[in-house]
């Protein structure tokens, strides 16, 4: 899910998506008009679900899209090498996720941990 915004509303640490990817933003800079021309905006952001750096630059009255990302909980069922069964606290509905290797450590059965969801992918993020 995405909505429509206005590239001169966006802020750092909000969302984006650039390349049909959702990005989050880590900076961004505006740019004077010119005699002829409209002022710019450049946006430096990296992938949620794939780390990738990604940037865009573009006139701030353009129309951007931006995703709908919620933030969910959910408890761990069981953990099998680099993949965790979790539930859903809110529905109750079980899925799979793969564990990041950096928080392999901090994953255990019986805990609770968030997630993110957003244009239909799924990811395990615990801050």
């Amino acid at each position: 899910m995405k909505e429509q915004t206005e590239v001169r509303t966006l802020k750092e640490g909000h969302y984006v998506i650039i390349d049909d990817e959702p990005c989050i933003i880590k900076s961004i800079a505006h740019s004077k008009p010119g005699k002829h021309g409209a002022a710019k905006a450049r946006i430096d952001a990296i992938g949620i679900f794939d780390n990738q750096k990604r940037s865009m630059v573009g006139p701030v009255t353009d129309k951007i899209y931006v995703p709908i990302v919620e933030r969910k909980s959910g408890q761990v069922l069981s953990v099998a090498s680099d993949v965790a069964q979790i539930m859903d606290m809110g529905d109750y509905s079980t899925l799979e996720l793969k564990i990041p290797p950096e928080l392999k450590d901090r994953i255990v059965a019986g805990k609770e941990i968030s997630y993110l969801v957003s244009m239909g992918k799924m990811k395990i993020d615990m801050r």
